[in-house]
């Protein structure tokens, strides 16, 4: 069973900057089989929303609402998919999460119900 992990969440100021990692087991990719990892957020009272998604054949996808400050990337050997964020402002304050997806990211940025398992999130806090 596929199972995430995210890490590296915690409190920081605003323009700073945070590393997210989403370690990622239960699943071999054959070369063949599309597999996809991408991060999403929950800010409070909100309903989730996509950030970023990585596909198997390495393409990427952004929201616009994060482009140029927020870069997905990965480890293969780590089996880990990161999340790097820039520029933090107290708006980005949120719960973020990894998913999973059998297939391509495709329009999972714009449609998180595409995902097919997530991990249990990690806080991210951005004060003044």
């Amino acid at each position: 069973e596929v199972q995430l992990v995210e890490s590296g969440g915690g409190l920081v100021q605003a323009g700073g900057s945070l590393r997210l990692s989403c370690a990622a087991s239960g699943f071999t990719f054959n070369g063949d089989d599309w597999y996809a990892i991408g991060w999403f957020r929950q800010l409070p009272g909100k309903e989730r929303e996509g950030l970023s998604c990585l596909s198997s054949d390495g393409r990427t996808d952004y929201a616009d609402s994060v482009k140029g400050r927020f870069t997905i990337s990965s480890d293969n050997a780590k089996n880990t998919v990161y999340l790097q964020l820039n520029n933090l402002k107290p708006e980005d304050t949120a719960v973020y999460y990894c998913a999973f997806r059998n297939g391509r990211c495709g329009v999972m940025v714009q449609m998180p119900r595409m995902a097919d398992k997530w991990g249990p999130g990690t806080q991210v806090t951005v004060s003044l």
